[in-house]
């Protein structure tokens, strides 16, 4: 119990070593200021104190429920102010929320040329249901894990404290998003790792291979997209983010590393996990040499990989769910339809991944073997019994 401790303690010190000595890298990045308004502004909270009038109402051929609440704005210019505010008169609803009497929802207050306040509902307040969630989540994942959630916990921590405090204030900078995010998944990993798994020869195994394996992700990822004649402009989202900013961004180079950090979470699963393998096939059989741990440890890989493989292309067609039942009900060529760059980016983004996976299974499993292979050769020998 006492050398846990001391390793966890270990482990914890060069964590915070690591984050003194990047967290310059993470303060010296200048942003650019774009003419926009921050998210949220002019939004305030309200509480809906009572539903006036509820019905039916026709808007261009569809049939749907309306609510008209009497809310009380809980801060602003207006705060303690009961007002009337539609519900479902002016938009299209999910027909499955609806407001009740005590709901916390989020609101604008406009004027009208006339003079008149008038309200208007932007969505629900949500922030008590996600702590909630989250709560739970860390609950559970302490009673099952222990020490070991615990330092994976502060590992996730970590891990959005790289991607929010160094990978995007670099990109949005003018870097080169290909690079800046390699660099970004090295810094993670090789923290997370060992403030996860702790400092032994299995997290060095796994650090190693991942290094490895996201160079490959990322010579296979600017391949493709070079060969596929992708651009980047695929998601709106980053046509609006370059129209934003003054710097100019890389639209392919951010591609590229949206690939990569996608590939990320799935390829540290797979390599742990085949390190793992590696180290516990080597324990409970001494005798095994390299070639007898890699095909043991090939048939545990190929078994899993099949199984994240169908994981990685089912994520990614259920975050593409909607754009695929458009193209269904447009009843359009198939065959054309991949042609279009927001199509071909989902697309290279999972075979790409997928031969990350791959790759990584054997990559993994051979690094693992020398690692473990190589601590039997550095241990000292055991005394002959004539010795004793």
């Amino acid at each position: 119990m006492s050398n846990r401790i001391l390793l966890w303690l270990t482990t914890l010190f060069l964590a915070i070593v690591a984050a003194s000595l990047l967290w310059p890298y993470f303060t010296q990045v200048n942003i650019p200021n774009v003419n926009m308004s921050s998210f949220g502004a002019g939004t305030v909270r309200a509480r809906v104190t009572d539903i006036i009038e509820e019905g039916e109402i026709d808007l261009g051929g569809t049939q749907q429920r309306y609510q008209i609440a009497r809310v009380e704005l809980l801060e602003g210019e207006y705060q303690g102010i009961l007002m009337e505010m539609d519900y479902g008169k002016r938009q299209v609803l999910s027909s499955t929320v609806y407001l009740q009497t005590g709901d916390t929802i989020l609101v604008t207050v406009g004027s009208r040329p006339d003079g008149v306040l008038s309200v208007y509902f932007v969505d629900f307040v949500r922030s008590s249901s996600l702590l909630w969630l989250t709560a739970i989540f860390v609950v559970v994942i302490l009673i099952i894990s222990r020490w070991k959630g615990l330092r994976s916990l502060l590992s996730m921590a970590f891990s959005l404290l790289v991607i929010i405090g160094y990978i995007i204030p670099h990109i949005l900078a003018g870097e080169d998003p290909l690079w800046v995010s390699i660099a970004g998944s090295v810094i993670l990993l090789g923290v997370t790792l060992y403030l996860t798994y702790g400092w032994n020869l299995k997290t060095h195994a796994a650090v190693v291979s991942m290094i490895f394996v996201l160079l490959i992700t990322g010579m296979l990822a600017g391949l493709f997209v070079v060969f596929a004649r992708l651009t980047g402009s695929g998601d709106e989202n980053a046509l609006f983010l370059l129209q934003m900013l003054d710097a100019q961004i890389n639209l392919r180079g951010l591609l590229l590393g949206g690939m990569i950090i996608g590939a990320l979470g799935v390829l540290d699963d797979l390599v742990t996990t085949q390190a793992s393998a590696v180290f516990e096939l080597h324990r409970a059989n001494k005798a095994l040499g390299f070639r007898g741990l890699f095909r043991s440890a090939m048939r545990i890989g190929q078994d899993h990989v099949a199984a994240t493989v169908n994981t990685l292309v089912l994520a990614y067609a259920g975050a593409s769910l909607p754009m695929l039942l458009m193209f269904s009900l447009g009843r359009g060529n198939l065959g054309f339809l991949v042609n279009y760059e927001f199509v071909a980016e989902e697309i290279v983004r999972t075979l790409v991944g997928s031969l990350g996976l791959v790759t990584a299974v054997p990559l993994a499993t051979a690094t693992a073997i020398l690692f473990a292979l190589r601590a039997d050769s550095l241990a000292p020998p055991h005394p002959s019994p004539i010795s004793q």
